[in-house]
């Protein structure tokens, strides 16, 4: 795996500080991104009233916002914690489920870009390309696109939000609009867990929080989940074992159990 020295360095700032990371995420992946969180030594707050996030925001680390399960309420209350994170220079990372679905997504992905300006921007290959003005048509919160159809749209993201694009997949597409990362890590079982992106989009959010080079910390955190969606699948039989195995072998990872050279 490249830059291992990074990662584990990474995990051990995680582990050490603890970071506070803020989610406003839909309700069905809650428990296990909070879980996932928990495994590499972050703290996660999944609050999303909208009377307490500029608040909450505040003394976090940093933010994810998730657009897995919209309502006015958790958008209004994504747009005010993310002017709020923007203001005080906390990173945000931007996870736009489902974006060129509908309407009603299109146009609150078009909100959160312009008024919050992410740090980092995950999504599969569709969803980057509608964000990037595409005219495609995401089979409703799945992909229905290759990662390599996305790259032209990832880059020119990245260069108009100057942020950091990450691109989920078979393989996986890291960029700031110049320089591109690759990662062949994961495993196709991983897919037929829900919330598998989602929790890569939390514990990107644990890395930003502790990684001043954005674009580092997301191919750390990007290799950190293909790797330990990789490994677990070896040992799995299905997909409700390999969600327990992969939050075992994260804490592994992050407490040191685990030998990361060796995957």
């Amino acid at each position: 795996m490249k830059n291992l020295t990074s990662l584990q360095k990474n995990l051990a700032d995680i582990q050490a500080k603890s970071p506070l990371v803020h989610n406003i995420t839909n309700y069905v992946v809650m428990n296990n991104t909070a879980n996932a969180l928990l495994a590499i030594g972050a703290s996660p707050v999944m609050a999303h009233a909208v009377e307490e996030v500029a608040d909450m925001v505040s003394i976090a680390s940093s933010l994810v916002l998730n657009m897995g399960t919209l309502s006015p309420q958790w958008v209004e209350a994504m747009l005010k914690a993310g002017q709020k994170a923007k203001a005080l220079k906390i990173p945000i990372v931007f996870d736009p489920v489902g974006v060129g679905a509908t309407a009603y997504r299109n146009e609150v992905a078009s909100k959160i870009l312009a008024l919050t300006s992410p740090t980092v921007i995950r999504a599969n290959a569709s969803e980057i390309m509608a964000l990037a003005g595409a005219n495609i048509i995401t089979k409703g919160v799945d992909s229905s696109q290759q990662t390599q159809n996305a790259l032209q749209s990832a880059k020119n993201l990245a260069t108009q939000q100057k942020c950091i694009v990450v691109v989920s997949g078979a393989q996986d597409i890291i960029t700031d609009g110049t320089r591109v990362s690759y990662c062949d890590r994961g495993d196709a079982l991983m897919t037929k867990v829900t919330g598998m992106g989602c929790t890569a989009s939390a514990i990107l959010g644990a890395f930003v929080a502790v990684e001043q080079d954005t674009l580092q910390a997301a191919i750390n955190a990007t290799a950190l989940v293909g790797s330990i969606g990789q490994l677990s699948a070896q040992t799995a039989k299905a997909p409700g074992s390999l969600q327990t195995a992969f939050l075992d072998n994260l804490y592994r990872a992050a407490t040191g159990e685990l030998n990361l050279g060796s995957l």
